[in-house]
């Protein structure tokens, strides 16, 4: 099972060196959070090696505030372009997608 999962993560890692630089921060978002804050959270933008995740509160940021380093460990794994910051803004009322509650 551990050969199988470090097959997966070569092929992932693989796919995303290819994705344009601007882009490939974004579409790893998903895989360096996990399922469960990648549902909760969404990837806006990157500019100037700082990614923009949306959150839903001000809990939700903090708490992802403190995993930044090793969210930053891992993006730089996957992706070419280096990510310097991961910047968690909170939605607007009445903005957010449904998810991000």
């Amino acid at each position: 099972m551990q050969q199988a999962g470090a097959g997966l993560e070569k092929i992932v890692a693989q796919s995303l060196r290819q994705a344009p630089p601007a882009e490939a921060p974004l579409m790893a978002w998903p895989v360096v959070c996990g399922s469960a804050v990648a549902e909760r959270t969404r990837a806006l933008s990157f500019e100037t090696g700082v990614l923009h995740v949306e959150v839903a509160d001000e809990g939700w940021k903090s708490e992802l505030q403190a995993l930044a380093p090793r969210y930053l460990a891992m993006l730089n794994r996957y992706t070419t372009e280096t990510v310097h910051r991961i910047e968690f803004v909170v939605a607007r009322s009445g903005v957010a997608d449904k998810n991000l509650r």
